[in-house]
C-alpha cells in the first residue's frame, strides 16, 4: 500500500498532501524552485516521498504558519529546521503590505485594488512603486499560493489587475526619451509577462526607448526586431520555473544572432548567475538595479564616443 506510509516507507503525493496540508501543486513548485522535496518515482512516474520528507515537510508547514517564508526553509536540514521553531518569523521577511490590497485581492475588488495602487504611485513614483509595492507584493502573493490562502482566480485576478494599471501608466507618463533603445520579450517557452512590463516600467522611469513584443517570441523574430527597431539592448524575463540549461542554449543562440554591440539583459527570479558566462550578457539580480544598468550603459557609450 503506498497511498499512506508503506513497508518501504514511501508516499505518494496525496498522501503527504493529506499529512501536511500542502496542496500538490505547492509541492511540485517547491521541487521545481527549490529542489526539495525531490521525490522518487515508481514505474508509471507517481513521485513517492520517504518518511524522512514527510518529517521535514512537517516542519516547514508548522514554521510558515509562525511567518516564515518558504524560500528560507527549503534548503534547510531537519535540525536546522528544528532550530528555528520557536525562533519566531523570518527577520529577513518583507515588512508588511497593505492589508487593504490583500482583502481587496481576495474580495476581486477592481476598484479599490486600482485605488491603492494610484495612491501608491502618488505617495513613491512610477520607480518606487515597482521596487517598494509590486515587487514585495509578488513575492507575497506567490508564497500565499503556495500556502493555499489565495487560489488561482485571485492570483490571476491580481495579475490582470496590475497589467492593466501599469500599462495605463506607463500611457500616461511623459519623459524625454534617448538612447539606450530596448526589445523587451520572453523565450518561446517562457509566457510570464508580468516581469516585462515592470522592466518597461522601470527603464521608461530613466527615459530610455523601450519595444515591447510580449512574451513567447521566437529567436528568429527577437533577432528581427532587433534589427528592426535598432535595438542597443534586448532585455529578456525569465521566471523560476524556466530551465537553466534550456536558458544557456537559447541565449548563446540568441547572442551569436545579435550584432556585437548589442547587449542581452536577463532579469527575473530564474535568471541564473551562469547566465553571465556568456559574451555580451548582462544579469540584472533585481529589478531595482535597473537605472544603474541603464546609467553603466550610457557611461560606457560615452567613453565610447570619446575615443
Amino acid at each position: 500500500m503506498k497511498d499512506d506510509a508503506s513497508g518501504f516507507g514511501l508516499m505518494t503525493i496525496s498522501a503527504v498532501e493529506r499529512d501536511t496540508g500542502i496542496p500538490k501543486d505547492t509541492l511540485r513548485v517547491w521541487e521545481r524552485r527549490y529542489g526539495f522535496p525531490r521525490p522518487s518515482r515508481d514505474e508509471s512516474g507517481e513521485r513517492l516521498y520517504t518518511l524522512e520528507d514527510l518529517s521535514r515537510l512537517r516542519l516547514v508547514r508548522r514554521l510558515m504558519d509562525q511567518g516564515w517564508r518558504p524560500g528560507k526553509l527549503l534548503g534547510a536540514s531537519e535540525p536546522e529546521l528544528l532550530t528555528l521553531i520557536g525562533a519566531g518569523p523570518d527577520a529577513h521577511a518583507p515588512a508588511l503590505l497593505p492589508v487593504d490590497i490583500v482583502a481587496a485581492i481576495r474580495r476581486h475588488d477592481v476598484a479599490q485594488l486600482r485605488s491603492q495602487f494610484q495612491q501608491a504611485l502618488l505617495d513613491k513614483g512610477l520607480q518606487s512603486l515597482i521596487t517598494d509595492l509590486i515587487a514585495p507584493l509578488n513575492v507575497y502573493i506567490g508564497e500565499a499560493w503556495m500556502r493555499g490562502e489565495l487560489g488561482v482566480p485571485d492570483e490571476h485576478f491580481y495579475t490582470e489587475q496590475l497589467q492593466s494599471f501599469l500599462r495605463g501608466a506607463l500611457a500616461g507618463y511623459m519623459r524625454q526619451l534617448r538612447p539606450p533603445r530596448v526589445l523587451l520579450t520572453t523565450l518561446p517557452d517562457e509566457e510570464h509577462a508580468l516581469g516585462l512590463l515592470m522592466v518597461e516600467v522601470m527603464l521608461a522611469a530613466e527615459g530610455a526607448h523601450c519595444c515591447s513584443l510580449g512574451p513567447r517570441m521566437p529567436l528568429s523574430d527577437i533577432r528581427s526586431s532587433a534589427s528592426t527597431s535598432n535595438a542597443d539592448i534586448v532585455a529578456l524575463s525569465f521566471s523560476s520555473a524556466f530551465p537553466l540549461r534550456q536558458a544557456l542554449s537559447d541565449v548563446r543562440a540568441l547572442r551569436d544572432a545579435l550584432p556585437e554591440g548589442v547587449e542581452i539583459w536577463a532579469g527575473g527570479s530564474g535568471a541564473h548567475e551562469r547566465l553571465r558566462g556568456i559574451r555580451g550578457v548582462i544579469v540584472i539580480s533585481a529589478i531595482a538595479d535597473i537605472p544603474a544598468a541603464v546609467a553603466r550603459w550610457r557611461s560606457d557609450r560615452q567613453a565610447t564616443a570619446a575615443h
